[in-house]
């Protein structure tokens, strides 16, 4: 499940990337790699534990797939709130320099 969840919002972002340039000033290329490199490390997860598993790897217990979950959507998570502080950082429509500029 956890390699399911990151390569659909891979696959998302990348698409919301492709398509708009606003998405493009606002780092979302960042996101993306971070998905796909999130996919990646499940994807290579998965190949290790199905040698290690063999056939039980496709008949997981209904915990371990709650389980999973919970990881795949903390890990979109934890993605989207580096993505966002990045965000914040590198400030690339100047909102939060004008806003502190104002209120100084």
């Amino acid at each position: 499940m956890t390699l399911l969840i990151t390569i659909i919002a891979a696959v998302v972002t990348t698409v919301i990337w492709y398509t708009s340039s606003k998405a493009r000033e606002l780092k979302v290329g960042t996101l993306c790699l971070m998905f796909w490199g999130a996919g990646l490390m499940w994807f290579v997860d998965a190949i290790f534990e199905y040698v290690e598993l063999g056939a039980k790897y496709f008949t997981p217990a209904v915990s371990d797939m709650i389980n999973d979950s919970f990881l795949g959507l903390s890990v979109v998570a934890l993605a989207l709130i580096i993505w966002i502080v990045i965000l914040l950082v590198k400030d690339p429509k100047h909102v939060v320099r004008e806003q502190l500029l104002h209120k100084s």
